[in-house]
Order: C-alpha cells, then structure tokens, then sequence
C-alpha cells in the first residue's frame, strides 16, 4: 500500500455568484490594489489516502467529490495526487 497526498481544489463554476469573492473584489481597491479582478473564493482539501494504486485514489477522490466534498450543480473541483 502507498500513502497518496490529495489536493482538491473547490471553486464556484463559472457564471455563478461569488459573493464572498465579489466582497474582496470591491475592498481590494480601498487597499492600494487597484488592478484586480475577477476575484473567486474556493476551498482548498489536502487529503492522504493508503491505497494500492493511482487509479483507486483518483475513483476514491471522484466519489468524495461528488458525494460530498463539492456541490457538483454550482462548484467545480480539480484534483491533484502525488505519492508520498
């Protein structure tokens, strides 16, 4: 068995409200930071996960994904593995 470290990246899919990422957006300014845009609030899961193969890991983290990491109607998700 192999200790796999998961990232997974949750953010809303395009086209739908962000209001916490719309708040830092207009507070950005009052700050100095004039030049930004298109602010997107996420979350951020780190996992670790024993399993025999990559292939187990990726299903494992598609099914968590889908079921109950993510809101699969309005966010998305990218998932990264590595070995530990």
């Amino acid at each position: 068995m192999t200790i796999w470290r998961v990232k997974v990246e949750v953010s809303p899919r395009s086209g739908i409200a962000d209001p916490a990422g719309a708040t830092i957006e207009r507070s950005l300014p009052a700050l100095g930071f004039e030049n930004v845009q298109n602010v997107r609030l996420g979350k951020l899961i780190r996992l670790e996960i024993e399993a025999e193969n990559r292939e187990d890991v990726e299903k494992l983290v598609a099914d968590m994904c889908e079921r109950f990491l993510t809101n699969p109607v309005i966010e998305d998700s990218c998932v990264e593995i590595s070995e530990s």
